[in-house]
């Protein structure tokens, strides 16, 4: 009965496999796929496997989850929060506790959610989509813009214009292609409020990626990542992190020959 079990799961295995290399003929391994034999299977290696299906089939396609560690993110005090009675009650599920009058991020959540933002980035830049870096605090804009630049994408870190988004035709007086993702720093102002990219954002369908403090509202982002919005040590962390994202999902992409 054991061995009926194990042939037909190498059957069906085999079966999946030619169905899939149907779909993407145009590989090379695609075109061998009716004359493999099942005991081959076995030694096709999985980034073999990975180039023949569809990215989006993976939870990790690019690699993201090695860019970095929760050590990491300890090291660059990401999971300091804002004064206790400050707490956004939308953020209650992303906190640990408090510690000397002080919130603290449970660093496993802030990990996972920061994975899945990063491996969007990734399929974002894959798919030839326009990344924009936004961030309103003048302390960080060289940083978010030094980013933006090593990526090849576009940042605004500078006073935001209420029409960028929802009025973009008249303000640059011409067809606009707006950006594809956002990636917002900061959920917040320098006045503590909320950001009107945010809003202007959900309104035009644009996804989002936000970094959102104890003290901000998750419920527009796209994919928020709970943790420390201010200290320019996490900043450069978020924006090392973003630019490795969208270069890995850049050196996925089939190369055109002219």
């Amino acid at each position: 009965m054991i061995r009926t079990i194990a042939n037909r799961f190498k059957w069906n295995a085999a079966r999946c496999f030619t169905q899939t290399c149907s779909i993407n003929s145009d590989t090379f391994l695609c075109q061998n796929a009716a004359s493999l034999k099942v005991d081959q299977l076995a030694d096709i290696k999985e980034s073999e496997i990975k180039e023949i299906s569809d990215p989006l089939k993976f939870p990790d396609y690019f690699g993201v989850r090695k860019l970095f560690r929760i050590r990491d993110l300890f090291d660059a005090r990401i999971h300091y929060g804002h004064k206790d009675g400050t707490l956004d009650p939308n953020m209650k599920p992303y906190i640990f506790g408090s510690r000397l009058g002080h919130l603290i991020f449970d660093l496993d959540k802030t990990a996972e959610m920061l994975q899945d933002a990063l491996n969007f980035t990734a399929h974002i830049a894959y798919r030839g989509g326009i990344i924009l870096f936004v961030s309103h605090f003048p302390q960080h804009t060289l940083t978010v813009e030094n980013a933006a630049k090593e990526a090849g994408e576009y940042a605004h870190a500078r006073e935001w214009d209420f029409h960028i988004f929802t009025n973009s035709e008249k303000v640059y007086n011409g067809v606009t292609r707006l950006p594809d993702l956002v990636i917002l720093l900061s959920t917040l102002n320098p006045q503590m409020q909320e950001h009107t990219a945010v809003k202007d954002a959900a309104k035009m369908c644009i996804p989002t990626i936000g970094i959102v403090d104890s003290n901000s509202n998750p419920n527009l982002i796209t994919y928020p990542v709970p943790g420390n919005d201010d200290s320019s040590v996490a900043v450069q962390l978020y924006c090392n992190l973003f630019r490795d994202a969208i270069l890995l999902g850049k050196s996925k992409k089939p190369m055109v020959a002219f």
